[in-house]
């Protein structure tokens, strides 16, 4: 297999990447093909379509050994279950299948042509191995039923974001992470109110609280990498 392209995101770390695609619409990606194809040719027809599937690599959870056994966050991080039940990152293949929304597609530039996409739940840089279009006919199934990841969560927290703090962060990001914030982007096990979380995004370190269904934005700075 070869990588084919690659997505950049807003997120140079893995903490608060949505857990599943679609989830936060607002959040922009484009998907980048390696120099061997960008071929117009290759796209002939894609723009007709809506959605689109990539077929994408675990980057960082690529490992030599794997486990039958995971744990997933949606059932707090304590309870095993079968990896082949779960789309958890540690897999015997670190391969990612992600749905999201097919925004256009640019043909001019060196890097061209570049699709820009919506719903991305992925690592700046994530390697991308194929891409196919989603199919309304074939790929929706509204009578499936969701195991023990049960039906789709519709709460959502209450954001506070203090204005002059809303304005360190790129205008054209402010839409999508306070949707993203408002998804909870911690681990379901951890409720401490007190605990001061840290979300990196789009070129900023946003720290936050949550007490309750209320989360508080506290403090957004410059992002610095994980080693600051």
């Amino acid at each position: 297999m070869e990588i084919i392209a690659r997505v950049y995101t807003d997120f140079p770390e893995k903490f608060g990447i949505p857990r599943q695609s679609g989830l936060v619409d607002a959040l922009e990606a484009r998907v980048v093909f390696e120099p061997a194809y960008r071929s117009p040719e290759a796209l002939r027809g894609l723009e007709g379509f809506s959605h689109i599937w990539l077929i994408w690599q675990f980057s960082q959870s690529v490992r030599e050994k794997w486990s039958p056994t995971v744990r997933p966050p949606r059932l707090g991080g304590n309870v095993r279950m079968g990896v082949f039940a779960t789309r958890a990152p540690f897999r015997p293949n670190p391969i990612g299948l992600s749905c999201v929304r097919l925004e256009g597609i640019d043909y001019g530039g060196k890097d061209g042509p570049v699709l820009r996409v919506r719903g991305a739940d992925m690592l700046n840089g994530t390697p991308v191995y194929d891409i196919k279009p989603y199919l309304p006919f074939v790929d929706s199934h509204p009578e499936a039923t969701g195991g023990f990841a049960g039906p789709a969560r519709e709460h959502a927290l209450r954001v506070e974001f203090p204005e002059t703090l809303l304005q360190v962060v790129p205008e054209r990001a402010r839409e999508a992470l306070k949707a993203l914030l408002a998804q909870d982007p911690r681990p379901s096990y951890q409720h401490d109110p007190e605990r001061l979380y840290g979300l990196p995004f789009a070129g900023v370190d946003v720290r936050f609280t949550v007490d309750g269904d209320t989360l508080t934005v506290r403090e957004v700075g410059e992002y610095r990498g994980e080693e600051a």
